[in-house]
């Protein structure tokens, strides 16, 4: 502040030992204060490069965490949505009476569905190469209500699926295999027929009637779906089933319903759910997260650092108006809080700023991802690599708040210790810094 400048707020401060904390006349200094002078460039350039990490910083954490809530969110609904969310399998005794094992299961609240289902694996090849995957089979009516298959059918159809004998692979498989609809692809099983020579690989061909794409590299190039009937034929498993795969309300509560089902089964059968099978995968993940949000976070704390040596800096420069503020009756208290809405301000300028960046990129991610991509020509998301085609952002606001909160808590307290150093020099102390 200059000597005109203090002249031109004498008015404001005649009593300003009795103003109320936090008033017009604090706002009016701590405005001056942000605002560039000549002779205070340097301090300008230490507050935006403040406002600029701030801003990133908290940007950068809500696209991370959006991201990484969009993958997991997204793995979480292409596995359970294709795997089921509780698998029964058969314990001494074969499964054949797995009809009435599904029903039963059925009649238990919460559960949707119960599906029969034979698996196995397989050589799959085509006039383009040969892949390994997973032969699944179903019946038309289990296979509508799977609806991750069902609605995401590219070529094709599953009309008459029991009765046609063919198969509905995933696109990446066509591609690779170099088959479209009507085209054969010949599926090979080790387990085959028991000869004299040994046993001999089972092989038989299949039209491809359906060319689904569920959005998850892993399983458009491994899953292979033909009728129950034709499977058991195949695998040699007349009968009989691998398993029944039970989808319920609340996949959060399979654990509760667990003894439910097992009682409605009332045979020697046992039981896992989707956590079970995938718990190394999602605590991978979990676990990732949660370093990921540690070492963002340093961002935002180096940013705050930066405004205590900012403050610091200008508390130093500003000694003669300290002492000249004290000498016209301004309290410590209302000092303090002067330099609190200077260094406060910027944190929370810069958190609104950097919410809002984080928000609009969140919403455009796909977008930017495919901008990037066309710009560099490279592949930035790789599907092979990270298992879905494309880049999810999930802003879960809980976080989101959480971010703001720790963001600004942090901005308030970088200005605590050069706030309350301005406050405790006396008009004399203040002086010696010019």
């Amino acid at each position: 502040m200059t000597a005109q400048g203090t002249a031109e707020t004498a008015d404001n401060v005649e009593a300003v030992s009795g103003t109320k904390p936090f008033s017009a006349f604090e706002w009016m200094i701590a405005g001056r204060y942000l605002r560039s002078r000549r002779r205070e460039t340097f301090i300008s350039v230490i507050a935006g490069f403040s406002f600029a990490g701030i801003m990133l910083g908290v940007a950068t954490l809500i696209i991370v965490m959006a991201v990484m809530n969009g993958f997991r969110s997204e793995l979480l609904g292409k596995i359970l949505g294709i795997n089921g969310h509780m698998l029964l399998q058969p314990i001494d005794q074969p499964l054949t009476d797995y009809d009435e094992v599904a029903k039963r299961i059925e009649n238990v609240p919460d559960v949707i569905s119960a599906i029969p289902f034979v698996e196995g694996q397989a050589l799959i090849s085509g006039p383009a190469g040969n892949l390994g995957g997973l032969v699944r089979g179903l019946r038309e009516s289990d296979m509508r209500k799977v609806p991750l298959v069902t609605s995401n059918i590219l070529h094709g159809t599953l009309d008459g699926f029991d009765s046609g004998k063919g198969v509905a692979i995933g696109s990446r498989m066509a591609q690779q295999l170099g088959v479209t609809i009507g085209d054969n692809v010949t599926i090979i099983s080790p387990r085959g027929n028991v000869t004299p020579m040994g046993v001999t690989p089972r092989v038989k061909a299949y039209p491809v009637t359906a060319i689904f794409e569920i959005g998850m590299s892993e399983y458009d190039s491994t899953f292979v779906f033909m009728p129950i009937t034709e499977a058991q034929g195949f695998f040699r498993m007349d009968g009989k089933v691998t398993g029944v795969e039970i989808y319920v309300l609340d996949p959060d509560r399979v654990g509760e319903m667990k003894a439910a089902i097992e009682d409605a089964a009332n045979r020697p059968a046992y039981t896992s759910d989707w956590r079970q099978r995938n718990v190394t995968f999602f605590s991978a993940l979990e676990v990732e997260r949660n370093v990921m949000f540690i070492i963002l976070t340093l961002i935002v704390l180096v940013a705050a650092l930066n405004i205590i040596s900012g403050l610091i800096m200008l508390v130093k420069d500003k000694g003669r108006d300290i002492a000249i503020l004290r000498t016209m009756g301004a309290t410590r208290g209302s000092v303090m809080r002067i330099f609190l809405i200077t260094g406060a301000s910027i944190g929370c300028v810069g958190t609104i700023a950097g919410f809002l960046l984080g928000l609009v990129v969140c919403l455009n991610i796909e977008s930017i991802r495919q901008f990037i991509s066309w710009v560099t020509r490279t592949q930035i998301f790789d599907p092979t690599l990270y298992f879905l085609s494309r880049l999810p952002a999930d802003i879960d606001s809980g976080e989101t708040v959480m971010v703001l909160v720790m963001a600004l808590v942090l901005s308030l307290l970088a200005t605590l210790y050069p706030a309350w150093r301005a406050a405790r020099l006396d008009p004399v102390e203040a002086l010696r810094y010019e």
